[in-house]
């Protein structure tokens, strides 16, 4: 039996024609008139990508700077054997073999890993736990890094990190509901020109197949994939 809709989902799905496609303003604008809910919920852009997720050669994975930030606080954790210059550089936790056992023993209370690069022998230790949870330093993704404090800054600003899942999808956190249009707006277009930036060599169909903008707790609303085609896709 399908899920009963909430009284506020469905009057969400009636501030417009949610079949139709939209451009980013128009998406924003019509997301602004569904109903909010007491929390601040979190803003994503997803896509469907026409890609096959089996073919190593064709992972999608990379980094956004949102210019507005995600309205998120970040608490950052860096692997480090000069664990006070990293605290000092804005660090919530840092730290090396003693991280590493806190880790195995259950604790991860941080939601970015930044590793240096020589610290990176000993992380690995905990990649069957970070992993899984998305949580491990990896350099192709800006979280393993020689320059700590700018790494440090960078997340802490709004740098965001997105992969593809299994089925080929891939979800963007590119604000809040209380942002204004204007800075999602500006957040969607960073966060979908990173997106066409990561489309793998080994794609040559079209890569984006479907693109949708909800908040936590709304529908999706369509975005036109067409401003997003590469020349990839056109060959």
């Amino acid at each position: 039996m399908p899920k009963k809709q909430s009284k506020r989902y469905r009057a969400a799905q009636a501030v417009g024609n949610l079949e139709a496609i939209y451009t980013v303003p128009q998406a924003v604008e019509l997301l602004g008139k569904m109903p909010a809910l007491k929390f601040d919920e979190t803003v994503h852009v997803s896509a469907n990508l026409g890609v096959d997720p089996k073919q190593s050669d064709q992972m999608v994975r990379g980094t956004v700077a949102l210019p507005n930030g995600s309205g998120k606080k970040i608490r950052v954790l860096v692997f480090t054997d000069n664990a006070q210059a990293a605290l000092d550089a804005g660090a919530d936790h840092a730290g090396l073999n003693d991280i590493i056992d806190k880790i195995n023993a259950g604790w991860l209370d941080f939601d970015i890993a930044v590793s240096t690069t020589p610290a990176m022998k000993e992380v690995r230790k905990v990649a069957r736990v970070l992993g899984p949870r998305g949580l491990m330093p990896n350099p192709k993704s800006g979280t393993v890094s020689d320059d700590i404090p700018k790494t440090i800054a960078e997340v802490k600003a709004g740098r965001i990190e997105f992969k593809m899942d299994k089925t080929a999808n891939v979800a963007i956190v590119v604000g809040k509901r209380s942002f204004t249009a204007a800075q999602l707006i500006e957040n969607v277009e960073a966060a979908l020109t990173s997106l066409v930036k990561a489309q793998p060599s080994g794609c040559k169909g079209k890569f984006i197949k479907s693109l949708t903008l909800n908040s936590t707790m709304t529908p999706g609303v369509k975005i036109d994939t067409k401003p997003y085609a590469t020349a990839i896709e056109a060959a």
